[in-house]
C-alpha cells in the first residue's frame, strides 16, 4: 500500500488534468450544439435527413488517422480557416488547446447527437402536443417538458460523449502533438510511455484510465436501470 501511495507522489496528473478539461469543454460544447441538431433529425421527415444523419455517424466509422488528417488540413495556416483566425485574430488553430477542442467536438459528434435523438423520439407525441396547445414554444417544450422526461438519454449522451473524448489518442496526437501543459493529454503520454519502453508508467496511466472509464460506464448503466425499474413501478 505504501508503495502504491509513493507511486501516486510522484506520478504527474498534468495529463489528467488537462484530458479532463478538454472532455469537459468538447461535452458543453457539443449538448449546446446538438440538441437542435438532435431535435431536428428526431422531427424531420425530408429526405435530407438520411444525408445529415450519415455526415454525424461519420467519425464513427472512419479512421482517426483520417478525421485527424483532414482537421489537420483545414485548421492549418495554409487553408482559408486557419489563414483567417492568423491574419484577423493572431489564433492558431493547430498544435495548441484550442485546436484540440475543434478536433474533439467533430470526432465526438455522434456520441452526443444519437442518445439525444434517440431520447427525443422515445417522448410520447402526445406530450409535445399539449405543450404547444398550452402556448408554449419549441423551446419552452424542450426545455421544460421534454428533456426532464428523457434524463437517462441526456446523461448517456453526456457521460459517454465526455468519456469518449478522455480516451482519444489519434484525432489529438495529429491535431495537437505532445506539447506538456498544452496538449499532451493522458493517451498521448500513455504512448510515449510504451514508446521509450518505460511500461511502469504506463501501467500506471492505463489503469487509472480502464478504472475512471469503467466506473463511469457502471455509474450510467446504474442510473439507467433504476429508472426503467422506477417507470416500470410507476406504470
Amino acid at each position: 500500500m505504501n508503495e502504491i501511495i509513493n507511486i501516486l507522489k510522484d506520478l504527474d496528473f498534468e495529463p489528467f488534468i488537462l484530458s479532463f478539461k478538454l472532455a469537459g469543454i468538447t461535452t458543453i460544447i457539443l449538448f449546446i450544439l446538438s440538441l437542435p441538431l438532435a431535435w431536428y433529425l428526431s422531427q424531420s421527415k425530408k429526405k435530407t435527413k438520411a444525408f445529415i444523419e450519415a455526415l454525424t455517424a461519420l467519425p464513427l466509422v472512419l479512421p482517426p488517422s483520417v478525421i485527424g488528417f483532414y482537421i489537420l488540413f483545414s485548421l492549418s495556416g495554409n487553408s482559408f480557416i486557419g489563414e483567417f483566425f492568423e491574419e484577423n485574430f493572431g489564433i492558431s488553430l493547430v498544435f495548441n488547446f484550442t485546436g484540440l477542442v475543434i478536433a474533439s467536438c467533430f470526432y465526438s459528434l455522434p456520441f452526443m447527437v444519437q442518445p439525444l435523438q434517440s431520447g427525443f423520439e422515445s417522448i410520447n407525441k402526445n406530450i409535445i402536443e399539449s405543450s404547444y396547445i398550452a402556448g408554449k414554444s419549441t423551446f419552452e417544450t424542450i426545455l421544460k417538458v421534454i428533456l426532464p422526461n428523457m434524463k437517462a438519454s441526456v446523461l448517456t449522451a453526456l457521460v459517454v460523449t465526455f468519456a469518449h473524448t478522455v480516451g482519444e489518442f489519434g484525432v489529438v496526437l495529429m491535431i495537437g502533438g505532445s506539447i506538456p501543459g498544452e496538449t499532451k493529454v493522458a493517451s498521448v503520454a500513455i504512448y510515449e510511455f510504451v514508446e521509450i519502453l518505460d511500461y511502469k508508467s504506463a501501467h500506471i496511466y492505463s489503469a487509472l484510465m480502464l478504472i475512471m472509464s469503467f466506473s463511469v460506464l457502471l455509474a450510467v448503466y446504474m442510473f439507467n436501470a433504476n429508472n426503467k425499474k422506477r417507470l416500470g413501478e410507476f406504470r
